[in-house]
């Protein structure tokens, strides 16, 4: 009695458990294309529309009023071309006005400037001979002249002073006398603008014998360390 109401028990545990799906079909479903199907279905009714077709495209990859209608690809084909900024009409392409075409550039050729056979044409070399000579008739060559020597009362000539002498600066050629000649000189020398200018002075009285404004305590006959270098170098010398 025991026994009969044990195997009771489990008949009726095996009739309340589920059975064990096999892996091998899925799980709920025969394949996964048809799960996908049966997805789509279901969407398109939560949505309130019909089920689109497989070969539908979506609106969203399209242009503003631009939607295919119908599946052999005819009327994709002209949107995208229309899209391109060109259609099909009678078989003829019609290019989108809106759109601006690049400018075709036409071939000039070689310049004529590198043409030989051009140049050749409009020149030759009497030609050529005729144009030298009038340019060189354009030309006039002036002769150098001598510098006007100086007249009137403008004072020594600082520069044939210069190229007279051919001892360096600080060479005392010339006696001077008194008690410290290189102050007095730094005081005199101060009021001249240019070693120039003192120089002038120094042989407008006497100079360069005599240095009656003290302005060459050295000797050499160069007031206020005038240098006579540049005008000597100016002429080779």
């Amino acid at each position: 009695m025991r026994f009969l109401m044990i195997t009771v028990a489990g008949v009726a545990l095996a009739a309340c458990s589920p059975p064990v799906p096999d892996s091998g079909q899925g799980v709920g479903f025969g394949n996964y294309e048809e799960y996908q199907r049966q997805q789509r279905a279901r969407d398109a009714q939560l949505q309130g529309s019909a089920l689109p077709p497989a070969t539908a495209v979506s609106e969203e990859t399209l242009g503003p009023g631009q939607v295919v209608a119908s599946d052999d690809g005819s009327d994709l084909a002209a949107q995208t071309q229309a899209a391109l900024g060109g259609g099909t009409t009678g078989g003829t392409a019609q290019v989108n006005t809106a759109t601006p075409q690049p400018e075709a550039v036409a071939s000039t050729g070689i310049s004529q400037e590198n043409n030989f056979d051009a140049v050749g044409a409009q020149r030759s070399i009497e030609s050529d001979a005729a144009k030298i000579a009038q340019n060189r008739a354009q030309y006039k060559v002036i002769e150098a002249e001598a510098l006007p020597k100086r007249t009137g009362g403008e004072g020594p000539n600082i520069v044939d002073y210069a190229l007279a002498t051919k001892h360096p600066l600080g060479t005392q050629v010339y006696r001077r006398i008194g008690v410290n000649l290189e102050g007095k000189a730094a005081r005199n020398c101060a009021k001249y603008a240019s070693p120039d200018k003192a120089q002038s002075a120094f042989l407008a009285k006497g100079g360069p014998q005599r240095d009656r404004l003290g302005l060459d305590p050295d000797g050499d006959g160069f007031a206020c360390s005038w240098d006579p270098g540049p005008f000597r170098k100016a002429v080779g010398g």
